[in-house]
């Protein structure tokens, strides 16, 4: 059982370093536009390739972000992706004990698994069913932006479920967890209600959107890192459910020892 502990905490500490990086490249490139400012005083961009950093102009222009790189667009969040609203899913029951969704609340975001959770309709429209890898943005009480990686489930009133069709999805999710300070001091300010924040929140929230071509390399880049993070909690999902299936055994005698050190062995292996 050990080796299951100390891989899922490997696998936790693997994924903090995969999203650090990712959050500093996207600050570095998009919000600070460190390869520009570079270019702008006649030096090469620290550590990049020679194609990629043609991609990037040497100047800026004025926009309602302040300034940007020229050629790049300032855009509102509610612009590049849509942000769907769960569904008061009590009036969704599930069909049967045996067909329903776990319904998929800001307690569960957090927890990352929706074991225990409260249960709904599995005939819901698709948009609103939550798969592996979507991503999640709790806009009510605690304000967080996730992958979800907990199996199947239904979407709650008071989580946005993240897509677009503009964007890859780790330019929205890196976007939208980049302003989230700035949510959470709006959600703070609200000190007579739950704190929360509004749709004309993501509007008032902008973001620089380069052109295709700088998307396209730094999707390159990115891109692997969050996919790898993902793959992460979702190995961390399984090792912990054969922790949780195997503790129960070995307490009441049902297993053995050594038997539980080989299915933790071929698990991690």
């Amino acid at each position: 059982m050990s080796a299951i502990e100390c891989r899922i905490q490997l696998l936790k500490k693997e994924d903090a370093t995969l999203e650090a990086i990712a959050q500093a490249l996207f600050k570095s490139w998009f919000a600070d536009f460190d390869p520009v400012r570079a270019k702008a005083e006649g030096r090469e961009p620290d550590g990049m390739a020679a194609a990629t950093t043609a991609l990037f102009p040497d100047s800026f222009e004025d926009s309602p972000l302040g300034p940007i790189p020229h050629g790049w667009q300032a855009r509102s969040l509610d612009s590049i992706a849509n942000y769907l609203n769960g569904l008061a899913l009590q009036k969704f029951p599930p069909e049967s004990e045996d067909e329903f969704l776990p319904v998929i609340k800001i307690a569960q975001l957090r927890a990352g698994t929706a074991t225990y959770a409260d249960r709904a309709s599995a005939r819901l429209k698709p948009d609103y069913v939550v798969h592996d890898g979507d991503v999640l943005f709790s806009w009510s009480g605690s304000l967080e932006v996730e992958f979800w990686c907990g199996g199947d489930g239904a979407l709650n009133q008071h989580l946005f479920k993240v897509t677009s069709t503009e964007v890859p999805k780790w330019f929205y999710y890196l976007a939208t967890r980049q302003h989230l300070p700035m949510f959470r001091q709006i959600a703070a300010s609200k000190a007579t209600t739950m704190g929360h924040i509004q749709r004309q929140h993501l509007t008032q929230a902008k973001v620089a959107v380069p052109p295709l071509p700088v998307l396209t390399a730094a999707t390159e880049i990115i891109e692997p890192l969050l996919d790898r993070r993902i793959s992460n909690s979702l190995q961390m999902r399984q090792l912990t459910q054969l922790r949780d299936t195997l503790l129960p055994r070995l307490i009441s005698g049902k297993l053995r020892l050594p038997e539980a050190q080989s299915l933790s062995e071929e698990a991690i292996a």
